[in-house]
């Protein structure tokens, strides 16, 4: 069992930059692949960035390609998704997400565990 608590949301201009922050429990969090997805309201929750096992290879959706960074510290149990460039776009609630599957993994379906959210509002 893990347990993801995400942090470092908040209200941006757009241009700026926010640290998203995922706290987890348990001692396979380093076995685990992890991710970011976001929900804007209504529309579906979308794939952002994914990073693998040991950090060593990462995902990203074309849409924050060259603007997100992902990484993860597996001796603190942390990830982290650094968003440089926002935009009014990126506004949505992000979620940390852990899959069993030690791969960069894409699709929701393939991840287990869930953070809350933390909400991330770009103004223009």
């Amino acid at each position: 069992q893990v347990l993801l608590v995400e942090s470092g949301g908040g209200l941006v201009q757009a241009g700026g930059s926010l640290r998203l922050s995922c706290a987890a429990s348990g001692r396979t969090f380093s076995m685990y692949a992890m991710g970011w997805f976001r929900q804007a309201p209504g529309k579906e929750r979308e794939f952002v960035a994914a990073i693998n096992w040991d950090g060593g290879l990462t995902n990203f959706a074309d849409s924050v390609k060259g603007r997100f960074t992902i990484s993860r510290d597996n001796a603190k149990n942390t990830m982290s998704l650094q968003m440089n460039s926002l935009k009014p776009e990126d506004t949505a609630v992000y979620y940390c997400a852990g899959s069993r599957n030690t791969a960069a993994v894409i699709r929701p379906s393939q991840y287990e565990y869930w953070g809350q959210g933390t909400q991330v509002t770009v103004s223009s």
